[in-house]
């Protein structure tokens, strides 16, 4: 069978952005391992040009885009304008030396455009992978652009040979920006061999509440904020603690808001953890909650899944097909600090309850593997040729 070579276009990629970048580092890893693939990525850089590779198939190219440190989990407008002028630039550049059988872009923009006009100009087929904001109506953050934007975005999605969303729930979403368009469903993955529950974990008496995730006011982390004020004044003796990883423009805010409300001490921001380092605080903690407006497919949830952790979330996105009401975890109202106060106390007062959800949480993620989607991916590219 003739070796298949894929183009990726992903502005996110570890050590910048957040689950798509993580998304695409683990489908190369699965695709390094492959004899019958060649893959290229075109990704960014904080600051000069380099390149790495997986293995001898899987080739990665950092373009710079000015990004000086900071928050590596945000890109900025200016940041995915800068990647969208560099990174066509320098995709056009590999296109003209070289024949690649597809093209796959996550996001679609500015990725699925910059797949849509190279993919017309060397006549490749493309597929879009829809991740979440790129999707109208996903962030309030970018309702304004996505006035704009929408007519292009159906343009990029007609003309793909596969638009893919990373759930369901974000499939139904991207219908009502064109209820026409066929959109395929390939969930996220997770490593359950890097992500897993501690068998000699310690319990010393304290109740740890765990949130990973981008620091925006799309997650409603304030809502769980203030859920924590309250169990802490309902029992002013408990020992709990809500711990939050992850970076953003919320973050001062958030932080401000744990001080107005007099329990400083009770809420621990960790900033943005090196993936690899993530899995301790998944073992160490008893509850996951991810109280968001909006997600596609989380990845944090899933790690947290992995780890044998119960989940308190609202029902948005992907969360449904990872989360079952009363038998892993529990749904929240959205923005309600009292439904997340009163879920997260009947986890809380049950231990038996929360070892049950959590190994029934384990088995849901052993059943998810990056294997499986990544070969899901094979199968689309075949079809695309």
């Amino acid at each position: 069978m003739k070796k298949m070579k894929v183009l990726f276009l992903n502005y996110e990629y570890p050590p910048l952005g957040g689950g798509a970048g993580n998304a695409t580092a683990y489908i190369l890893r699965e695709y390094a391992q492959r004899s019958d693939m060649e893959v290229h990525l075109v990704t960014s850089s904080c600051d000069e040009y380099q390149e790495t590779s997986l293995s001898k198939n899987v080739k990665i190219f950092f373009v710079p885009i000015g990004k000086k440190g900071g928050n590596l989990h945000h890109q900025s407008l200016w940041d995915i304008l800068a990647y969208a002028w560099q990174g066509y630039r320098f995709a056009d550049r590999l296109l003209a030396q070289e024949k690649y059988d597809v093209i796959h872009a996550f996001f679609s923009v500015p990725c699925g455009y910059m797949a849509m006009c190279l993919g017309k100009k060397y006549h490749v087929p493309y597929l879009v992978s829809l991740r979440g904001a790129d999707v109208p109506g996903y962030s309030e953050r970018f309702t304004f652009i996505y006035f704009f934007l929408r007519a292009l975005i159906r343009r990029i999605w007609r003309k793909a040979a596969f638009v893919v969303a990373n759930s369901s729930g974000l499939r139904t979403l991207a219908l009502e920006t064109n209820q026409t368009q066929e959109i395929s469903v390939v969930q996220n993955g997770v490593n359950v061999d890097e992500f897993y529950p501690d068998p000699q974990r310690e319990i010393d008496g304290y109740m740890r509440i765990l949130c990973v995730s981008r620091l925006t006011p799309r997650k409603g982390i304030r809502y769980l904020i203030h859920a924590i004020k309250i169990l802490l004044v309902k029992d002013t003796s408990r020992k709990l603690e809500l711990w939050i990883a992850g970076e953003g423009d919320e973050m001062t805010a958030l932080k401000n808001l744990a001080v107005e409300l007099g329990i400083k001490d009770k809420v621990k921001f960790f900033g943005r953890v090196e993936h690899e380092k993530l899995v301790a605080y998944y073992q160490i903690a008893d509850i996951f909650c991810l109280p968001s407006h909006n997600e596609g497919m989380s990845n944090t949830m899933l790690e947290a899944l992995a780890a044998g952790m119960p989940i308190v979330a609202t029902i948005t996105g992907g969360t449904e097909e990872l989360v079952t009401d009363g038998e892993n975890g529990f749904f929240v109202k959205q923005q309600s600090a009292d439904d997340l106060a009163e879920k997260l106390e009947k986890l809380m007062s049950d231990e038996t309850m929360r070892v049950a959800f959590g190994k029934m949480s384990r088995r849901r993620a052993e059943a998810m593997s990056w294997q499986k989607v990544s070969g899901q991916y094979v199968d689309l590219y075949r079809a695309a040729q």
